[in-house]
């Protein structure tokens, strides 16, 4: 039985007051967790000590970060490694953000290395994997979001696979006014299960959460949890409003 994952990305937002209070607020309307339905909080760094402090003796909740360097240690003013993360008490780390691809140029091989390190230093990968308009205009999306897991992933063994958690961003649907359907997630999500089911299996892939983070909130998180393939979102914005985020968890609990 896969796990269901409704994970917040915060981005760079909130003061250290402001992230408090949010995840204050959401621990206290939080119900309909359990090992199999899961929430994850990915906070700036700067968040992490004091969210991790907040997460203590919650089950089924967990601290994210958003980001992690390719190496364990060295000269890298202004990074932060994946050994200072797991020491944090971080359990979970975005990989291969959109926009951590278009604006830092993190490419596939670099994000290989990315997903390495955190496996190696026990932590959970949510890689994110998507594409932009002009892809999926020329209908092209399905063969570029192959190729970004099979250059990122696909080193793998089987038993690292376990411990990465895919999540669909559709570029194209992020704030520009168009939006996905929930058949274009379904779809590929679909594909992306049949991708890693050529190279590992259909039993590591039906046991794959494959995430949707195309602006999920709670006016569509509903249809879009009930796609068969659809095990959870990736919440940007509306992770930043407690009651929109619980709205979202508990359509992820009852899908």
């Amino acid at each position: 039985m896969r796990k269901k994952i409704v994970a917040a990305n915060w981005k760079m937002h909130l003061s250290l007051n402001e992230g408090k209070e949010l995840v204050h607020d959401i621990l206290k309307g939080l119900q309909g967790l359990d090992e199999h339905k899961l929430t994850v909080i990915a906070t700036p760094f700067v968040h992490l000590n004091q969210t991790a402090g907040q997460l203590q003796g919650h089950s089924h909740i967990y601290l994210g970060a958003q980001n992690c360097h390719t190496e364990a240690m060295g000269a890298y003013t202004g990074e932060i490694s994946a050994p200072m993360l797991k020491s944090v008490g971080v359990t979970y780390v975005i990989v291969g953000h959109s926009e951590r691809r278009e604006y830092f140029k993190e490419d596939n091989t670099m994000l290989a290395k990315k997903t390495d390190i955190a496996l190696h230093n026990g932590l959970q990968v949510i890689f994110c994997c998507g594409e932009h308009l002009e892809i999926r205009d020329a209908n092209t999306q399905n063969a570029f979001v192959e190729k970004q897991i099979v250059e990122s992933l696909f080193h793998l063994n089987a038993e690292q696979l376990q411990n990465v958690v895919i999540a669909y961003e559709p570029i194209w649907a992020i704030g520009t006014g168009r939006t996905a359907s929930s058949q274009q997630a379904q779809d590929m999500h679909v594909h992306i299960r049949n991708v890693i089911s050529s190279k590992y299996g259909q039993v590591a892939a039906n046991n794959m959460s494959i995430l949707y983070g195309g602006s999920c909130k709670p006016s569509n998180a509903e249809e879009l949890f009930a796609c068969p393939d659809v095990d959870g979102g990736l919440i940007g914005g509306a992770a930043l409003k407690a009651d929109d985020f619980l709205f979202i968890i508990d359509a992820m609990t009852k899908a």
